[in-house]
Formats: structure tokens, sequence, C-alpha cells
């Protein structure tokens, strides 16, 4: 009788956990198919939004890993594990992996506010972190530089985020200046009449704002006149070299002296030396 009863007993417990492991399958099946709808219309609703490739793919990926995990973590306790245990085994594991990937987390973290708010982009000449150049491609971890010297530059958004940004792109133009040193003997008016022609010869300066030349500071045999104008950012570096050529060229038909500093140096002969 007793054998009976024990073998009734152990019929309904493996009949009751059998259920649990069968609804902890159905779970996870149908949780599966679920998380991988959710996660796909999220991504798509991003797409219609025009939120940017490389953010859709990571939030795509991120909703879909926090849905398994929860989904697990649903079917293990329907199975029967006792969910204190689990909570703090998985709390402990996202601790430590958390602290052992404190630095990844932070250029990720950076990396999607980068890709968010968008401080420059893709063509754009910038210094950031330390480093100075053309960015080719920004994504979750890090960004890549290209340096005026064609040398490539892989700079972690972390150290990006961490310092100012200087983009010189984003403005679409920028102003240059150059100091030109005449003699002092020379006709400042005139000088200035000379460059101020230059201006309306080359195209690449903008008229709007308007480009100047003023009278800087005095100093070593010279006065300073300040050119300063407004380009497009492509045309920065070309403007101002043709500039500084044709000042240069102009001045020295019109018979304007660039000057250049001057040392005077005069030799005292002792006393003991010249008896000698």
């Amino acid at each position: 009788m007793l054998d009976l009863l024990a073998r009734i007993h152990f019929s309904e417990e493996a009949l009751r956990i059998g259920i649990k492991l069968l609804v902890a399958l159905l779970i996870l099946l149908v949780g599966l198919w679920l998380a991988a709808r959710v996660a796909n219309l999220v991504q798509r609703a991003m797409h219609r939004a025009e939120v940017d490739a490389t953010l859709v793919s990571f939030l795509r990926n991120l909703i879909y890993g926090v849905l398994i995990a929860v989904l697990v973590v649903s079917a293990l306790i329907t199975a029967g594990v006792p969910s204190a245990p689990l909570v703090a085994a998985l709390g402990a594991s996202g601790l430590a992996l958390g602290l052992a990937l404190q630095g990844s987390l932070s250029n990720l973290a950076w990396g999607v506010l980068l890709i968010v708010f968008r401080p420059f982009r893709a063509g754009d000449f910038i210094h950031a972190g330390g480093v100075e150049g053309t960015v080719e491609t920004v994504n979750l971890m890090y960004t890549q530089l290209v340096l005026p010297d064609n040398r490539e530059a892989i700079v972690p958004n972390a150290k990006i985020g961490a310092d100012a940004i200087i983009n010189a792109n984003r403005r679409g133009t920028r102003r240059f200046e150059l100091t030109i040193p005449i003699g002092m003997q020379d006709d400042i008016a005139k000088a200035m009449a000379q460059i101020e022609n230059l201006f309306g010869a080359d195209p690449r300066i903008l008229k709007e704002p308007p480009p100047t030349v003023v009278t800087g500071h005095v100093g070593e045999g010279a006065v300073n006149l300040i050119v300063r104008g407004w380009t497009r950012c492509e045309d920065l570096w070309g403007v101002q070299t043709d500039l500084l050529r044709a000042i240069k060229e102009t001045f020295a038909k019109e018979n304007i002296r660039i000057a250049v500093p001057q040392r005077q140096m005069t030799l005292v002969q002792a006393e003991g030396a010249k008896a000698g």
C-alpha cells in the first residue's frame, strides 16, 4: 500500500515537473518569436524616423538582448528554479561584467551620444581628444580621423566626449587672417588700397561679411596690417596662400616694402685688448 502511494506521489510530482518544463519551453519558444518581432518593429520605426544606421543596429540588438534575458529568467522561474538566487546571480554577473568592461562601456555610451547629438559628421575637420583631422567614420566605440598628412587616427569616443570639440566645417564658412608688416616709411593708405583691390580679384573671398584690412600695432621698424576675410571652408588654405602671394607681388610692383625684423650689432673693444 505504501509502495503504491509512493508511486502515485512520484507520478504526480513527475507530471507536475513535466508540465512546468513544458510551459517554460512554450514560454521560451513563443518569447523568442515575440522578441524578434518587437526588435524588428522598433528597427523599422527608427528607420522611418531616419535615425543613424549605426545607432539603429545597436538599439535593435540591445532591445533584443534585454528581451531575451527577461525571457530566460521568466522561463527558469516557471520551470521551478528559485527566483531569489537566480536574480542575485544575474546581478553579480552584471556587476562583474560592468566593472570588467568599464572603459568599453564608457566608449559605448559616448558613441551613442555622439551619434544622437551629431556634434560632427563624416567629412568635417575637427579638433577633439587632442587630435586634429578629418572625420572618416563614427561608430559606437571609436571615431576614425584622417590627419592632414594622411595618417589615420583611431580615437576612443570617451576621450572625444571628455574634451572640447572644435568643428571647423559646421558653419560652412571660416575667417582667415594675415599679418602683413610694411616699412615705417611706406604709404599705409596706398598699401591698404592695394590689398582691398585684391579682395575683389578673388571670387573665393566672400563679399558678406565684407573683408577688411586694418592697421595693427607698430613694432621693430614695421607697421603691421591685419587682413581678414571670409571664405568657404574648403577654400580656406588656398585663399590664404594665393592672397599672400598676390600681396607680395603687388607690393613689389608698387615699391611697397614688406618689412622683416632687423638687428643692429655693435662691437665694443675693451681698452686692455686695444692696448695689447
